[in-house]
């Protein structure tokens, strides 16, 4: 349960990525939207992402990874709900709301995966790492289903605004779950990381593992410097490939606008893709 609620943070991050696509086709009822408007609304959400994703390693190396979760919560609230998603009059108010929720989208992209993978035991690690990306993909369906859900009265402010109850799940189920024993070690916590670790391993893997973390950490370097090692360059081939022929496949121009593809004005046929 305490890995459920940690990789929540991809839940909102892929429902806030899928939801525009159904509001999109009743937004320009209310609000008037040309197509560069509705491109610009659309890409506002990666722009505090990218933000998001580089403030989040060193703040949650200085306040730690469950608190950036939890701090992550109330940042899609406020995006979503509070602000201006649910109740924005303009396109502006949109654009800023989607600049919020991006803050969070950006945040939980870098940190949940750093959580559950500095909470899983060695051999569990790959898979309870995927969840966050199980996590996400199951956030891109539940946005299609409630878009599906509020077609008939068109209640695209509904689509938008309940990314907060998701997100107020996230907050509440934050506070049941333990810190990350590799933060913990590192702010000389030992006694603490060691309750942690034992919640998922036995007394000999827990003194490996701490013993294993001390020495990572006396021998830590300096980010460029892991960037430019030999062993490291593999990965680093073949991570930034997959980013970058995933944009070729065009993956993301289907979650944001399949539905709008789909026979935008046809209320009968528009939720088919």
């Amino acid at each position: 349960m305490d890995f459920f609620f940690g990789a929540l943070g991809g839940l909102l991050y892929g429902y806030d990525t899928a939801v525009i696509s159904g509001a999109l086709l009743f937004i320009e009822d209310d609000i008037p939207l040309s197509s560069f408007l509705e491109g610009f609304l659309v890409s506002s959400l990666l722009v505090g992402a990218i933000a998001g994703a580089g403030m989040s390693g060193y703040v949650s190396d200085r306040f730690g990874r469950r608190r950036v979760v939890f701090v992550i919560a109330p940042i899609y609230i406020i995006g979503s709900l509070v602000l201006v998603l649910a109740f924005a009059p303009n396109v502006a108010l949109l654009v800023v709301g989607r600049v919020i929720l991006s803050l969070g989208v950006g945040g939980s992209t870098a940190i949940v995966p750093v959580y559950l993978s500095d909470r899983a035991p060695t051999e569990q690690r790959g898979a309870l790492a995927s969840l966050n990306q199980l996590m996400i993909t199951t956030g891109i369906v539940l946005a299609y289903l409630i878009n599906y859900a509020f077609t008939p009265i068109e209640g695209w402010r509904w689509m938008l605004g309940l990314a907060a109850v998701h997100a107020l799940v996230l907050m509440v189920g934050v506070l049941f779950i333990p810190e990350s024993p590799k933060w913990l070690l590192k702010q000389n916590r030992a006694k603490e990381a060691r309750k942690v670790l034992a919640l998922t391993r036995d007394d000999q893997e827990i003194d490996d593992e701490v013993e294993e973390m001390k020495k990572i950490e006396a021998e830590r370097e300096s980010t460029w410097d892991v960037l430019k090692a030999k062993w490291v360059r593999p990965m680093l081939i073949v991570g930034s490939g997959i980013a970058v022929f995933k944009q070729f496949i065009g993956i993301n121009s289907v979650i944001y606008y399949a539905l709008p593809f789909s026979q935008k004005r046809d209320l009968t046929i528009r939720l088919r893709f």
